[in-house]
């Protein structure tokens, strides 16, 4: 009889759920025999972020993962972009962080990839390992249990980060960050020391308990602390990491919050000056302004669906230099294709710095064209709502260019909005755009209203 573990903590890239509720020690260790089993795996790497229950979960799966007889090489507490760079420096078969990523404290989780740190997903290897498990058919341990060895990443991860900009041409802005208590607090000291800039840090101290605020910079809460000293200290740029660090977000000297549509079109811009004619991929839901800036410096822009599987998959097939996603991953070729929290900070302070610029500053043009309309949810009553809704939408905009990439999407003139639905539950979310604010506004109502109608 396999272990009971709530089907519901299987999302669609990674485990996640309330601990040890939903994810508990007996659970991970099992998920940890069957990763293992799954990938064929004789070696792995492991590492875990700051949470209160990530040690001991960490021992479960390496646990299992040495019972399944595969060696693990432990590189401790680290970011998980710091374990997908071990995962494809080293080689391994596989790499595996103890994370729960931006949720709340009573929430961990486990985030898996295979070889080149290409992810597993609910498509491929997720589903796989949560039915394996649920219907106790892991293969029996081998006779030869797995070693266990430990590895300090940390210096030659920071070179790696380092090597993606010239730190001499680095202007001494005022910078304010906050690490949100996360594993921010690890890396980001190591990178600051080494620039010209001034520095504010606040929640540094790393604390699983998160005691100033949530690691997720995405709710405006949590932010408040950096907006207040961005403010305060007149500072040229704050930038905020979620927990497990593999994302950041900024802040401008206004104390404004800058969309990921705004900073994958500067990230674009900075790749582009280094790299003429490079491959660019962004997400369907983002502002029009990635597509254009490529075009204007004569790049190519590749439209991608959402999720990070689909995006490292595209730009190893383009070999694009670069990807970004709205909600803060961003994508490097010279990174094994991996998502990475650091390396976008210290770009835009380079474009910062080559422009003579504030990021107020460089992000006015675009605020001046674009407006957006974030993203906004709407819970249906069942899933079996939801391609009802799609086809309605398809209906009313009819006159527009549809493409259905992932749920649709419809371009006017003046005007685009992408409509897709959750891959867990029976949710609808909305980005929309305009070419005025007046226009983005009256046209967000009334998409709203027929999604809610």
């Amino acid at each position: 009889m396999g272990i009971s573990i709530d089907p519901t903590v299987f999302k669609a890239y990674d485990i996640r759920g309330v601990y040890p509720q939903e994810v508990h020690e007996e659970a991970v260790r099992a998920i940890g025999r069957a990763f293992v089993a799954y990938l064929g795996a004789k070696r792995i790497a492991f590492g875990r972020d700051m949470r209160l229950s990530s040690p001991s979960l960490a021992a479960a799966f390496i646990d299992g993962a040495t019972l399944q007889g595969a060696d693990v090489v432990d590189y401790g507490m680290i970011p998980t972009d710091m374990l997908y760079f071990a995962v494809a420096r080293d080689r391994h078969d596989g790499g595996v962080e103890i994370t729960a990523s931006h949720n709340p404290k009573q929430y961990n989780g486990i985030k898996m990839v295979r070889q080149e740190a290409f992810p597993l997903s609910g498509d491929e290897g997720i589903s796989d390992i949560r039915d394996a498990v649920a219907a106790d058919t892991v293969p029996p341990p081998p006779a030869r249990r797995g070693t266990v060895t430990t590895k300090n990443l940390l210096d030659e991860y920071v070179e790696h980060v380092m090597s993606f900009i010239d730190p001499a041409v680095i202007r001494p802005f005022n910078v304010v960050l906050d690490a949100g208590s996360g594993m921010g607090g690890l890396v980001a000291p190591k990178l600051f020391d080494r620039l010209p800039c001034r520095t504010t840090r606040l929640c540094f101290d790393i604390d699983g308990r998160f005691p100033n605020h949530e690691a997720n910079p995405l709710i405006e809460e949590n932010r408040r602390d950096i907006v207040e000293r961005v403010i305060a200290e007149k500072a040229d740029i704050g930038i905020a990491w979620d927990g497990d660090a593999d994302r950041c977000f900024f802040i401008d000297g206004a104390g404004e919050f800058v969309p990921g549509d705004f900073i994958t079109a500067l990230l674009a811009e900075a790749f582009l000056l280094k790299f003429p004619g490079a491959t660019i991929i962004y997400d369907l839901r983002a502002s029009h302004a990635v597509r254009d800036v490529v075009a204007h410096l004569g790049g190519t822009s590749l439209m991608n669906r959402v999720g990070h599987a689909f995006f490292k998959r595209r730009m190893r097939e383009t070999n694009a230099i670069f990807g970004g996603e709205v909600t803060g991953h961003y994508y490097f070729r010279d990174n094994f294709y991996a998502d990475n929290g650091f390396i976008p900070a210290l770009l835009i302070l380079e474009l910062m710095s080559k422009k003579g610029l504030s990021l107020h500053a460089l992000l006015e043009p675009l605020r001046r064209k674009y407006f957006i309309s974030g993203e906004i949810n709407t819970k249906l009553a069942g899933m079996d709502l939801v391609p009802a809704k799609l086809t309605e939408i398809a209906a009313k905009y009819a006159d527009g260019r549809q493409y259905e990439l992932d749920g649709i999407s419809v371009e006017f003139p003046d005007w685009h909005f992408n409509v897709r639905p959750s891959n867990t539950e029976p949710l609808l979310r909305l980005n929309l755009e305009a070419t005025t604010p007046e226009l983005m506004a009256r046209m967000r109502d009334e998409v709203v209203g027929l999604i809610r109608s």
